[in-house]
């Protein structure tokens, strides 16, 4: 499937499906995360239930901590 990841076209395996399968294969599903699909924001319970589909557009944002 091919989506549309933080501004850039990204060929993702078959096997994702859902939203919280984007955040395990790019190890990012225990950090802090702000998740938008195609304009809406989900609340961390919809990344399990959020089914992507082709052309999808997905933006991540995780925070960093720093000082």
């Amino acid at each position: 499937m091919k989506v549309t990841l933080n501004g850039e076209w990204t060929q993702i395996p078959d096997n994702i499906i859902f939203v919280s399968d984007v955040l395990k294969h790019y190890k990012i599903h225990d950090k802090v995360v702000v998740v938008e699909v195609n304009g809406g924001i989900l609340s961390k319970l919809e990344h399990q239930s959020t089914r992507l589909a082709d052309k999808d557009r997905i933006e991540i944002v995780h925070f960093v901590g720093g000082g």
